[in-house]
């Protein structure tokens, strides 16, 4: 056993040294390996980073509460007679200025983006003042807040960097006027910088809504006390409401995006990862059939087949992780952080979002490298332990 062990860190060592006399073929099947990586943990990235956004959106002790029926804030419709009745209802929380109860509308702006110059659905939220103080993540980090009654708007400060005329001061079209741009704000990260944030008593004339509003935002007192605080609205036979966890909205705003993004991803990495299998094939192959004289010779002084196969092997996962390393870390470098923005086709409006190369999408990305030689080493190095001695040893 000892002496089997020995033969393969031999061989091992034998056909490292190498691999710079095959450093055309190696190279190609490297950084082939290298693209495939790249590839994948790029795409994933973006699923990751719109995740994340959707993620730090929500808080399990805050309720969002629909028309029955309504998927999303768009499909509903609440009037203000419901919204107080919510308001009123046992189990929010409650500050020194009453119920943290926040009725919303939410509508949708053209405005063109940055990268592009095209026009883009971006979300105008029209709030209450108690939407500070459910929103508690809301912080403006320039300007001021927008002053109620009157036509000034904060931005997130993801829209900011990805649609046009949203800088401090800027004027953007809101029906048939242009409100006045008075402050930018941060919300750790989450869906809300994504959008404009007004006076909803300014928003309802703008859009003809009357005295609607689409959802209402509550914090209830404990996380533990939502299903008994969803009983009382659901069973209020004044109201026809739908009463969901904000985490839980939000995840399932993501489902769709991620899965396709990860499907498409999965596919074309797949499909490039079926090319570099064939050229870490036609690599090892080459490998062999360069070193057959050697094969046989070591054979013939004894060395096994198995070791001969495991050292093959070896040396393929080893260009294989190479080329995964270099591929994550290009990944890496190109993609993290790096801010875009797309359709949420829940509520047809833009979501800002960084793309995430996050450290179990890097090992994944390597992981993948790995198989990938593993299969591209299997069959040259089982034609290796097969090849017969004395037909090889007269070859060359």
């Amino acid at each position: 056993m000892f002496n089997w062990f020995s033969q393969i860190f031999a061989l091992i060592q034998f056909n490292l040294r190498t691999i710079w006399q095959r450093k055309g073929s190696s190279a190609a099947a490297l950084f082939g390996i290298a693209g495939v990586v790249a590839v994948l943990v790029g795409v994933l990235s973006i699923a990751q980073g719109f995740s994340a956004v959707m993620n730090a959106s929500g808080k399990p002790d805050t309720a969002l509460i629909l028309r029955s029926g309504a998927d999303t804030e768009m499909m509903s419709g609440l009037s203000r007679e419901t919204t107080r009745i919510i308001a009123d209802t046992e189990g929010i929380a409650r500050s020194t200025e009453g119920a943290l109860a926040s009725a919303e509308l939410f509508v949708i702006i053209n405005l063109p983006k940055r990268s592009t110059g095209t026009d883009a659905n971006v979300p105008l939220r029209g709030v209450e003042p108690m939407a500070f103080s459910v929103r508690s993540d809301v912080n403006i980090i320039q300007g001021r807040p927008f002053e109620w009654g009157r036509n000034e708007v904060i931005v997130g400060s993801g829209a900011v960097r990805e649609f046009e005329g949203l800088e401090l001061g800027g004027r953007i079209p809101v029906g048939k006027e242009e409100w006045t741009v008075v402050g930018i704000f941060e919300a750790n990260g989450g869906i809300s910088e994504s959008e404009i944030w007004t006076d909803a008593s300014v928003l309802q004339p703008a859009f003809r809504r009357g005295n609607s509003f689409q959802a209402v935002y509550v914090k209830i007192e404990t996380p533990e006390s939502f299903q008994d605080f969803k009983d009382r609205l659901t069973t209020d036979p004044r109201l026809n409401v739908k009463v969901i966890r904000q985490d839980d909205y939000y995840a399932d705003q993501s489902t769709a995006i991620t899965g396709l993004i990860t499907g498409l991803g999965t596919l074309i990495a797949g499909l490039m990862g079926i090319g570099a299998v064939f050229g870490a094939l036609n690599t090892m192959y080459s490998a062999v059939s360069s070193r057959t004289r050697e094969i046989a010779t070591l054979r013939a002084l004894g060395f096994g087949n198995g070791p001969i196969v495991i050292s093959v092997m070896v040396e393929a996962l080893v260009l294989a992780l190479i080329g995964g390393a270099i591929g994550a870390g290009l990944a890496y470098v190109a993609f993290d952080g790096f801010r875009a923005a797309t359709m949420n086709w829940q509520s047809f409006s833009q979501v800002a979002f960084a793309f995430d190369v996050t450290p179990g999408l890097l090992v994944r990305g390597i992981f993948y490298a790995a198989i990938i030689g593993l299969v591209g080493g299997l069959f040259p190095a089982i034609r290796a332990a097969r090849m017969p001695v004395a037909a090889a040893l007269r070859e060359g």
